[in-house]
């Protein structure tokens, strides 16, 4: 029986100055509740499909990470939640974008998957579906964190400056489960101090997430250009059609395609060997995995050893 999974919390131009202690070590913890929530499911015989819903909500849940509870604000000083998830047996598939009341949009996305005609619902209507279908929906004051929120005011002064914006992050996983299926989550509150109705490339089957019987991929960075490069799906192409192996695709498109159209980020992904591949252009990725031999590792910077 072989089973895999890898989470991620976000990647961008981040160093460990940047990150004091008790963050670090919180960030840490926060990486393995998911990737264990997972990993357990997977253990008990349990989906793919159950396992990235579970591990990518608990990162919902927890403020330290850009999407649900701790989503960045656009430029209005509002949230609008995006996720998608793909099963990749039958690669049938559920996002939403522009979310602003549901609580874990990771499961509406897996609503819309199985309980609707549609495969992308956004704004007013996703909100709408997710109080039909039962799901936890909040009050706005249930995204706000004082964090975030200073970030919107540092990403205004540096917009205003002419600046581009550097933050960012996404949560994600990816797994393989012990019958041989594979899915991938995504779900982000998108760039701090975005254009009210962006929409990145979490949501975008494809861009931010894919999963097929060859691979399972999710996104993390900026989103525009993954938009550009189809970064999730070219991946799991390159494995299809040119033979690649999984450590060849993603190396190929994240430090090569990406690099050269001048985005950064980084994708987890996962093949149906249980080989699993975490490459990244920027100075950290939030990452944590268990690989099909059972080798478990857990990083968020470059320059550091990655065994958990």
């Amino acid at each position: 029986m072989t089973i895999a999974l890898a989470v991620h919390g976000g990647a961008g131009p981040i160093s460990r100055a940047d990150i004091d202690p008790e963050r670090d070590a919180a960030l840490r913890t926060g990486l393995a509740a998911a990737l264990d929530a997972g990993y357990r499911l997977l253990q008990a015989g349990g989906s793919a499909l159950d396992a990235v819903t579970a591990a990518v909500a608990l990162l919902e849940d927890d403020p330290l990470f850009n999407a649900g509870r701790g989503a960045d604000f656009t430029l209005d000083g509002t949230v609008e939640l995006e996720a998608a998830i793909m099963d990749g047996q039958t690669q049938a598939a559920g996002s939403v974008t522009g979310v602003s009341v549901a609580k874990n949009p990771v499961k509406l996305a897996r609503r819309v998957m199985e309980a609707s005609p549609c495969v992308m619902l956004g704004f007013a209507a996703a909100d709408t579906f997710a109080r039909a279908q039962g799901l936890e929906c909040v009050a706005p004051d249930y995204f706000f964190t004082e964090q975030r929120w200073q970030a919107l005011q540092q990403e205004k002064a540096r917009l205003a400056a002419g600046q581009e914006s550097m933050k960012h992050g996404t949560v994600g996983a990816v797994a393989l489960d012990s019958q041989g299926r594979l899915a991938a989550a995504t779900s982000t509150g998108g760039r701090a101090g975005k254009w009210p109705g962006r929409i990145g490339d979490s949501p975008l089957i494809g861009a931010g997430t894919w999963a097929d019987q060859h691979c399972a991929v999710s996104a993390t960075g900026h989103g525009e250009y993954f938009i550009r490069a189809v970064v999730a799906h070219d991946i799991a192409a390159r494995l299809a059609y040119a033979g690649q192996t999984l450590v060849e695709a993603t190396d190929s498109v994240v430090n090569g395609t990406l690099l050269e159209l001048g985005g950064s980020g980084g994708v987890i992904a996962v093949d149906v060997q249980g080989h699993i591949a975490t490459p990244f252009n920027c100075a950290a990725m939030y990452r944590a995995m268990v690989d099909g031999e059972g080798r478990r590792e857990l990083a968020l910077y470059r320059d550091e050893p990655s065994e958990a």
